[in-house]
């Protein structure tokens, strides 16, 4: 079987609601909250070319994430970074990371690219690409981007310490600590 990442379109509209039901059952699993999203929200990023697909040859969601902006274009996350079960342990999330990280680059060259995990494969592979961690005053102060949180049981954690840190970890990707240098 062969699985494409790539960027997901208005044909992938139809999978919103099994990636919002993948979320929702693999928070769960750990335990942990994740920012709820509806089936619209989802729609909305594949249909403004925010968001990474995974699709099988015989046309099956195999995993997704997908692209916030915050406070002016400055902040991006990637987001909702998600693989169905049964295409689990075969590296696809590393694929889907790599895919989404480079839309991020292309469509906000000069934004501030982060995440905030408590999963350890997700802290690997934001290492990989030169994520560094960070507390969490370096990253977007949008409150918006904080309500997300809420549905995280450790959401009070959060608040008590008046969201400068949690259990997660922050992860930022700055451009400017990667700039190429061209040497003959």
């Amino acid at each position: 079987m062969n699985i494409s990442v790539l960027v997901a379109d208005a044909s992938h509209t139809k999978f919103a609601q099994a990636i919002c039901d993948e979320i929702a059952i693999s928070a769960k699993e750990r335990g942990t909250g994740i920012a709820k999203r509806t089936p619209e929200y989802i729609s909305e990023k594949m249909l403004a070319g925010k968001a990474v697909i995974a699709v099988t040859d015989d046309d099956r969601f195999a995993g997704f994430s997908y692209i916030e902006s915050w406070e002016g274009k400055q902040f991006v996350a990637n987001s909702g970074l998600i693989v169905a079960h049964e295409f689990r342990g075969i590296g696809l999330a590393k694929s889907i990371k790599q895919r989404i990280f480079r839309l991020s680059r292309e469509l906000y060259p000069a934004a501030k690219i982060f995440s905030i995990t408590t999963g350890a494969a997700v802290l690997k592979m934001n290492y990989e690409l030169g994520f560094r961690p960070v507390a969490f005053q370096d990253l977007t102060h949008d409150t918006e981007f904080w309500k997300g949180c809420e549905g995280c049981k450790n959401f009070h954690i959060l608040e008590e310490n008046k969201y400068e840190r949690c259990i997660c970890t922050g992860l930022l990707f700055d451009p400017k600590e990667h700039i190429r240098i061209n040497v003959e």
